[in-house]
């Protein structure tokens, strides 16, 4: 670990305290003009720390910069590895590379402070601004086949469910099947993509894509998403309230939970929007009106169509006039 890693850990761990140039030299067993290197690095990078004569270092408690050093403070696994970007096209596409070439194992994950060709489901564009939001794809290899897919992303929508509550005290509501909502708009979109075995269909890794909006300026919105798109918070202050390295470790911590053993998490059934309402499904090119009844074990929805017969689909977009 170079000099400038190992000050950012014991400044995350320290963050609002200071620390005298001294005890971080002796701790990292460096000289005092590498400490001041190290800082002036991070500082370029946008970290907030703060110094004065015969004071040390403190990195503000306001510093919301994501890193490795913050994020493995707060993850149950913190070995796993982990890569942050400035700028990427797709965190998942990056996380796929990683694992497809070895690169990267279970529980590893890649995260980008912006996308320049974030995706959601169905090939649309995922709207991913710098610094405006949470963008991270996660590498998994659970056990199970191609069928248990759909349980993985009902995971990823109750992990990112609990991590906000936990974090934020914000409660959202999941949107069958990978949508999460808040005061009536998409905050987050997750995109689930398996490399399976061609002749078992076992599950050889999975990569979870997931995109939280924690704070949009609705003036700067395609016009496509302004009626749509929302975030966890309005005003840009207030965000910065919010760890986003607790935040992704928390979200990872809960994923990796909820995909040890697949099922259907009750907090998905709890939580969804759209059971016992009228929805309109949209299926290739087929739309049509239906009341959404189950949420059946294996993640698929039971709906009620306008002909009074129940049918259960695993694919499809729906929404929902509440």
């Amino acid at each position: 670990m170079t000099v400038k890693s190992s000050l950012l850990e014991m400044l995350e761990k320290n963050k609002g305290e200071v620390l005298s140039g001294e005890r971080i030299a002796g701790t990292l067993g460096c000289t005092r003009a590498a400490v001041w290197k190290a800082v002036k690095s991070l500082r370029e990078e946008g970290y907030h720390i703060e110094a004065g004569p015969n004071k040390g270092y403190m990195l503000a408690k306001d510093t919301n910069r994501l890193s490795q050093e913050g994020i493995r403070l707060f993850l149950d696994d913190p070995d796993v590895r982990i890569d942050i970007y400035d700028e990427l096209e797709s965190t998942n596409q990056t996380a796929k590379k990683e694992a497809m070439m070895g690169e990267a194992g279970h529980g590893a994950f890649v995260i980008a402070r912006s996308q320049t060709a974030g995706r959601g489901r169905r090939g649309r564009e995922f709207y991913s601004p710098a610094d405006a939001g949470l963008y991270m794809s996660v590498i998994l290899k659970p056990q199970g086949t191609i069928h248990d897919s759909l349980l993985i992303t009902t995971a990823a929508a109750v992990a990112v469910y609990r991590a906000v509550e936990q974090i934020c005290g914000i409660r959202l509501d999941i949107k069958w099947v990978n949508d999460l909502f808040y005061q009536g708009r998409k905050v987050c979109g997750i995109l689930t993509e398996a490399v399976t075995d061609f002749e078992s269909g076992d599950i050889e890794f999975v990569v979870v894509g997931m995109g939280l909006n924690i704070c949009l300026e609705p003036e700067l919105l395609p016009e496509s998403l302004k009626e749509v798109a929302g975030a966890l918070y309005q005003d840009q202050e207030e965000a910065e309230q919010t760890d986003r390295n607790r935040l992704a470790a928390m979200i990872v911590n809960e994923l990796r939970k909820e995909t040890k053993d697949l099922k259907l998490s009750p907090d998905y059934v709890a939580h969804n929007m759209i059971l016992g309402h009228q929805i309109t499904i949209t299926d290739g090119t087929s739309v049509r009106k239906a009341e959404a009844l189950e949420i059946c074990p294996d993640g698929r929805l039971k709906v009620r169509e306008e002909n009074g017969e129940e049918t259960i689909f695993s694919f499809g977009e729906v929404s929902v006039a509440l």
